[in-house]
């Protein structure tokens, strides 16, 4: 990096100009070059100088990845409906595109209008993991925006964080000027309007009067406004405002009503191949299944369901608008929807005869029923179904709360076997609390007996079913968030124990595929996950040593992650260990103390305790409140059915019609 130079200068001198007409010539270079041209369909372009307000919106990976992104889509559209504010979108380049750019002095750029990011009044960065930080490193030094807050001036843009990983931002504390916890429909549009009023007035106070006014709403983190006092032994001793006015607790956005905000309306369908190609409908927001390692649930809480009537409307307008072939229903336990046979019955009778299937994501061992899974695949396509049981065995399975019993899986995949289905997926997590090899090689009976239900309800040898693996990574806002991480050596060593084990049987080992990816990205992320901001001296050294894309197992390099950990904290009382395989103890301040997501400490804590007891929890929806402290505390509550509303037909259209209507635009006859 050394040798490279950040685009200074440049932004100021290209104005809002479009910086297509220089950068076409020079995408014959690249791979893909298509993931930069933009053009999508659904996608806007809004006249610069007719709007007040400016969002560049990034999701800090590959276009491929980030495009079909449900939370930049939705914000994307929220923000364009406004005809004062303008929102285009930018994506992480790839390293040879990076390299161009810079040769070139052309400036990180959005693909709608190729505007330079830098002219934005706001960058938005969407952060569903940790692993992307050095992403934004490259991008905030590509658009010629210091890497360090403190050294912006009134002519950058403010650089503001959202999405799961914000909710402890304060490993990047230093490079970004903000952060927002939550649902980010509602409070996009308020932080547009402090911004939109502020300028209004002339932009009085600059910079650091605009932050402040954001900091005082009690919905935005501007950590400027909040230093950080350690103890001798490196553990923080407190995080306090250090300006009047400004909360001593951040708390997160909770949207309440999703049926008034259906969104996305008007899909983004991409130009070049992406991870999902499909129209995703969130059916409900939230979990309370009480999982203990899943940050996302307890972060979303409460449950907040879309009634039958919206989900109907969302799919048709949607597939509609982009002529996707495939609908997902979406959320974090979507079998769990109140209403979800009636959804997939109503959209399969609905679509029945045309192209357009349905699916889910992993789908609970409990929640699965045949019936939902036919109308699922009422149109032909069964690829296989993906359960979760998360742990080897019974008994890690009480550790983290994922109720469901080696009997319960057996009985499911037996239904699935038996009524046509070939392939079975089973997730699992390696490295979770108080788990021993056994756990782990448990993994190679349940397979193997999965395998043998499977032959013999179906009377089928091609039985099929892939394991895949996971590293569990301890995460802020959780139960496990005071636990020890597993050292990438003991997850690599029952690892290999697990393949050899499967490898070694005969009889079911060629009916069993393993994935499973190596502890050390696990280490980096958990690194990141629960660090302070002494780890932003660690990024920052990674990106600058060349680290791009650490997500990407082809990019990752963990010896260039150690390294910068024994530099950048060096004369510090912590490492990397102290980070990742250190746990905590009941009264340590964390990072993230001083961000608010509902959840009551005290609970978080005794559920800790429960799980090392191996006590279960049931899911509140259906049973007495637990006092998990999110609905007092944020003023919401649990949105769940029966509505008893049924999806209608399409109406005043024939099935036929209605079969043309969701067609490929392609496969119309053009006359």
């Amino acid at each position: 990096m050394a040798d490279e130079t950040p685009i200074e200068g440049v932004l100021r001198t290209m104005a809002v100009e479009s910086l297509f007409p220089r950068l076409e010539p020079l995408l014959p270079a690249v791979q893909k070059p298509i993931q930069y041209v933009g053009g999508e369909l659904n996608s806007t372009v809004k006249e610069w100088d007719s709007t007040q307000v400016r969002w560049a919106l990034m999701y800090p990976d590959a276009y491929e990845v980030g495009l079909p992104n449900q939370g930049v889509q939705i914000l994307y559209e929220v923000l364009n409906e406004r005809d004062w504010i303008l929102a285009e979108r930018t994506y992480s380049v790839w390293p040879d595109m990076e390299k161009v750019m810079r040769d070139n002095a052309i400036p990180q750029f959005t693909v709608d209008g190729h505007r330079p990011v830098g002219a934005f009044d706001l960058l938005g960065v969407s952060f569903a993991t940790e692993l992307g930080y050095t992403n934004l490193l490259t991008a905030l030094d590509l658009a010629g925006i210091p890497l360090e807050a403190c050294e912006r001036t009134d002519e950058h843009p403010i650089v503001l964080a959202g999405g799961h990983s914000a909710f402890n931002p304060e490993p990047i504390a230093d490079f970004l000027d903000a952060a927002v916890l939550g649902d980010g429909e509602e409070v996009v549009l308020a932080i547009s309007e402090v911004v939109r009023e502020w300028k209004a007035e002339g932009s009085p106070g600059g910079r650091d009067e605009l932050l402040f006014r954001l900091a005082v709403s009690g919905g935005v983190y501007v950590p400027k406004f909040y230093d950080v006092d350690y103890l001798p032994d490196g553990r923080i001793k407190r995080v306090a405002p250090n300006r009047s006015g400004v909360p001593s607790h951040v708390v997160k956005h909770t949207l309440m009503d999703l049926d008034k905000w259906p969104y996305p309306k008007q899909p983004l369908v991409p130009l070049a191949e992406t991870v999902h190609e499909r129209f995703s409908v969130e059916i409900f927001r939230g979990c309370t299944r009480g999982c203990r390692f899943c940050q996302a649930g307890m972060i979303t809480r409460p449950v907040r369901e879309r009634n039958i009537s919206t989900i109907g409307e969302m799919v048709q307008n949607g597939v509609e608008a982009s002529g996707f072939e495939e609908v997902g229903l979406l959320s974090l336990s979507s079998a769990d929807h109140s209403e979800i046979g009636e959804v997939a019955k109503g959209l399969a009778d609905r679509y029945e005869g045309s192209n357009v299937s349905l699916s889910l994501p992993s789908t609970r061992v409990d929640a699965f029923n045949v019936t939902l899974a036919n109308e699922l695949s009422r149109n032909g396509r069964r690829s296989g179904l993906t359960f979760a049981p998360e742990g080897g065995s019974e008994r890690l399975r009480k550790v983290i709360n994922k109720m469901v019993s080696e009997d319960d899986l057996i009985r499911t995949v037996a239904t699935a076997y038996a009524n046509g289905w070939r392939q079975v997926k089973l997730y699992f997590m390696c490295g979770l609390p108080t788990e021993t090899d056994e756990d782990v090689l448990a993994i190679a009976d349940l397979a193997q007996r999965v395998i043998a239900t499977g032959r013999e309800v179906s009377g089928r040898n091609d039985i099929r079913c892939t394991v895949s693996i996971g590293g569990f990574v301890p995460k802020p806002h959780t139960p496990f968030q005071w636990a020890a991480q597993e050292s990438w050596e003991n997850v690599d060593s029952r690892l290999s124990k697990l393949r050899s084990a499967i490898r070694s049987d005969r009889k079911y080992g060629k009916a069993i595929g393993l994935r499973y990816h190596d502890g050390q990205p696990s280490v980096v992320e958990g690194l990141l996950s629960r660090g302070d901001r002494r780890v932003g001296r660690v990024i920052r050294s990674v990106w600058a040593d060349g680290g791009r894309f650490d997500g990407w197992s082809e990019h990752f390099s963990y010896d260039r992650w150690v390294k910068a950990c024994e530099e950048a904290l060096a004369g510090e009382p912590v490492d990397l260990d102290w980070y990742t395989t250190r746990e905590r103890g009941e009264t340590e301040v964390l990072p993230w103390d001083h961000l608010d997501a509902g959840l009551d400490r005290e609970w978080l804590w005794e559920d800790w305790q429960d799980s090392l007891d191996e006590v279960e929890v049931e899911d509140c929806r259906w049973t007495p409140c637990f006092d998990c402290g999110v609905c007092p505390q944020m003023g919401t509550e649990i949105q769940v059915g029966p509505t008893g509303q049924k999806m209608l037909p399409i109406v005043g259209v024939s099935q036929t019609r209605q079969a043309e209507l969701v067609a490929p635009a392609g496969s119309r006859d053009s006359g």
